[in-house]
């Protein structure tokens, strides 16, 4: 009598192709999961502009960190929906039914993600890096390494989100500025300027609809 194999045990998927193999390069990916949301998506510009608004408001603990993380990668989720299908659909899903061999699927896979990093990178920081690789500038029709798109995709986040958040964070500091001023001339030096500068910026945000207004400026910055 035949004893019974575990599939999971001894897996042979279409021609040959390894599902230990596959396994390995998914566990591989998923331990980098985290490096690839803040480096190669739309989460540090959502996470800096929210924290400038934080603190802009002056409430450095509200919204609490775990909420401010699930709104910003809820919509990175949304943001980057596009190009992670593209790459399910043109590469890693044909992969793992082995119908693309992994070189011609990474290749596949890179092309919507270097896309994306190019629409949001701005010229003069793949020139620095460029520059600084000692490499001439690309023709027409020639790909951006990766090695180059990522960094300056980063540099060009950076400067978007605290442009952004700068744009956000000074009308509410001219508030504090305006009841400092009035409470000095009113002789009130005894009261803190938070104390009544707190509720007037919480109602003026709500007002405006701010998280509808800072939302909708996130997703259409993209």
């Amino acid at each position: 009598m035949a004893m019974p194999t575990d599939p999971l045990l001894n897996l042979q998927i279409g021609g040959g192709g390894s599902a230990a193999v596959k396994l390995f390069l998914l566990l591989t990916a998923l331990s980098f999961a985290t490096s690839v949301i803040v480096s190669l998506t739309s989460f540090t510009r959502i996470v800096i502009v929210m924290s400038f608004v934080r603190q802009g408001l002056g409430t450095p603990q509200l919204p609490p960190n775990q909420v401010l993380l699930g709104l910003a990668l809820a919509m990175t989720g949304f943001v980057m929906a596009p190009t992670a299908t593209k790459v399910w659909d043109d590469a890693l899903g044909p992969y793992l039914e082995d119908k693309l061999p992994q070189d011609q699927a990474m290749a596949k896979a890179a092309a919507p993600v270097r896309e994306f990093l190019l629409k949001q990178t701005r010229t003069e920081d793949l020139k620095l890096f460029y520059e600084a690789a000692n490499q001439g500038r690309p023709v027409q029709g020639e790909e951006v390494p990766l090695t180059v798109a990522a960094p300056a995709f980063m540099i060009s986040e950076l400067t978007t989100a605290f442009r952004m958040g700068l744009y956000v964070y000074i009308p509410l500091l001219v508030i504090d500025l305006l009841v400092a001023t009035v409470l000095m001339s009113l002789g009130m030096m005894m009261v803190p300027p938070t104390l009544v500068s707190l509720p007037l910026k919480l109602g003026v945000f709500l007002l405006a609809d701010g998280w509808h207004l800072l939302a909708g400026s996130l997703l259409r910055s993209f």
